[in-house]
């Protein structure tokens, strides 16, 4: 059975390329991929070709990818997990939302979500994130979750011919399990892949 979590109105699940059409919706908004190394998309196939990676993902436990679906309205974006360090329990954090949910608390219990997935689950021990600098919405965004900024990483990601500076985010286990975050339920069903590592 395919890995499911749900928390009181989102699920997360592997994208299944019957969302493409959705996905391409929500990623065809250029303020959506502003800060990002890809998008916006143009062409469905886009989407479909990014669902098709993301199994492949999965099987070698290189990243893993969820669809963030709310119980209401349907897809909303992307969150997973990344850069995992089997050996130091670790992963990084990306998420990205359709603008219609951009301020409704999706993000928040989707972070929820994937905590658990990570902390509960997986075994992690720390959760890392980034944000440009002059995203001020995502920076806020992750402080509002419980990370700790932790720096600056210089010229760290190249968006097209640029280079761009990071900040970098940190989470520990503990931190989480004291937060209120860890409070919110979240209901498992399946298993991760067997490939991706557990802390």
């Amino acid at each position: 059975m395919p890995l499911t979590l749900e928390g009181p109105t989102l699920s997360l699940r592997p994208p299944e390329p019957g969302d493409a059409e959705a996905l391409f919706a929500l990623a065809s908004d250029a303020e959506v991929t502003r800060w990002f190394s890809w998008g916006p998309y143009t062409a469905v196939e886009q989407a479909a070709a990014y669902i098709e990676r993301c199994a492949g993902q999965r099987e070698r436990g290189d990243q893993l990818d969820l669809l963030v679906v709310h119980r209401e309205h349907g897809p909303a974006g992307i969150t997973g997990l990344s850069e995992f360090s089997a050996r130091d329990g670790r992963a990084m954090v990306g998420t990205w939302f359709g603008r219609a949910f951009w301020g409704t608390g999706a993000n928040r219990e989707s972070k929820a979500i994937l905590m658990h997935l990570a902390f509960a689950v997986l075994g992690l021990h720390r959760l890392g994130s980034y944000s440009n600098p002059v995203n001020e919405r995502s920076t806020r965004a992750l402080l509002g979750v419980g990370f700790t900024h932790e720096g600056v990483l210089r010229d760290w990601h190249r968006h097209g011919d640029t280079w761009l500076d990071v900040n970098v985010f940190g989470l520990l286990r503990e931190d989480w399990a004291a937060s209120p975050l860890a409070q919110i339920p979240v209901r498992v069903t399946g298993e991760p892949p067997a490939a991706v590592p557990r802390g």
